[in-house]
């Protein structure tokens, strides 16, 4: 269905390192509305500890109470109302760049990569599944206590509950064939994601790295995309953007030699790329790791 451009609801994540955000919410109304029509890139999902509520995925309602779990796809246009006086739910937003691989691997192209582009979509509402309400519980307290390696613990969460999704509630757009030839092309363009690993901070052209896959630029440039779900300018920026992100932290080189460094060869097109990537500027990052 046609999502209007009007309902994209922008999603700020509080933490722009770690982006995932639980918000504990209460509903005190009988027919309180709990959010309006809106629909967004990221996959939230909404976990009911008490009372019951009516929430609408895409124009179809789905009653839910105590126990039952709501999952948004990305882009899909949702609205909830509460149908009771005492209403307490967990609403868990991710985006899903939070389980991004760092290098193209059969995880990032079988699932992670389908997943973002809506190739993989899961059932609205699940009902008495033990397993995945344990892993949304125990996320939801590692967030809320956030002791040592938290973050670690929230992403093996996550993955588990990809996982249980997959296996019991998922429906593929991609036949076996389409998977099949995905992890053909992850091996034909290996040899080029280890090329711009090592060689990122070189001038590297479509065509030089088309050449390596012995492809047209064209043909090439489409099944990049579809493999990292990023296009290769940006595929090539975010690798170089995160090296210097790390000599920033870990260097005593100025930006401007680590802009160099990393492949920029522009001080200043370094600097409005970083802050498009990291929302921060590099002496601002620079700055606030110091203090």
């Amino acid at each position: 269905m046609e999502r209007p451009l009007s309902l994209q609801e922008p999603m700020d994540m509080p933490d722009r390192f770690f982006p995932i955000k639980v918000h504990h919410c209460v509903a005190n109304e009988y027919g309180r509305t709990l959010f309006t029509h809106h629909w967004h890139n990221h996959i939230e999902f909404l976990y009911f500890t008490k009372g019951s509520a009516l929430i609408e995925i895409n124009s179809v309602p789905f009653e839910v109470g105590e126990g039952d779990l709501v999952v948004v796809n990305a882009k899909d246009l949702h609205y909830g109302v509460s149908q009771c006086d005492d209403l307490v739910y967990y609403a868990m937003i991710v985006d899903i760049k939070l389980l991004h691989s760092h290098s193209v691997d059969a995880i990032e192209t079988k699932f992670i990569t389908p997943i973002s582009q809506n190739q993989i979509i899961f059932e609205s509402k699940i009902t008495g599944d033990e397993q995945i309400i344990t892993c949304i519980s125990s996320l939801i307290g590692e967030m809320n206590r956030r002791e040592l390696g938290y973050e670690l613990s929230i992403k093996s969460y996550l993955y588990r509950i990809l996982t249980i999704l997959l296996r019991s509630y998922g429906t593929s757009k991609m036949t076996t064939e389409d998977d099949l030839l995905r992890l053909k092309n992850l091996e034909r363009f290996t040899p080029v994601f280890q090329y711009i690993e090592e060689h990122y901070h070189e001038d590297l052209t479509v065509e030089l790295l088309s050449g390596l896959a012995g492809l047209s630029r064209f043909h090439f440039s489409r099944l990049f995309k579809e493999l990292t779900g990023r296009t290769v300018t940006d595929y090539i920026n975010t690798l170089r953007i995160n090296k210097s992100e790390y000599l920033l932290r870990n260097s005593r080189l100025n930006i401007s030699e680590i802009a160099l460094s990393t492949g920029f060869k522009d001080i200043y097109y370094f600097s409005r790329s970083f802050k498009k990537y990291k929302h921060v500027s590099p002496s601002e990052m620079r700055k606030n790791f110091h203090e």
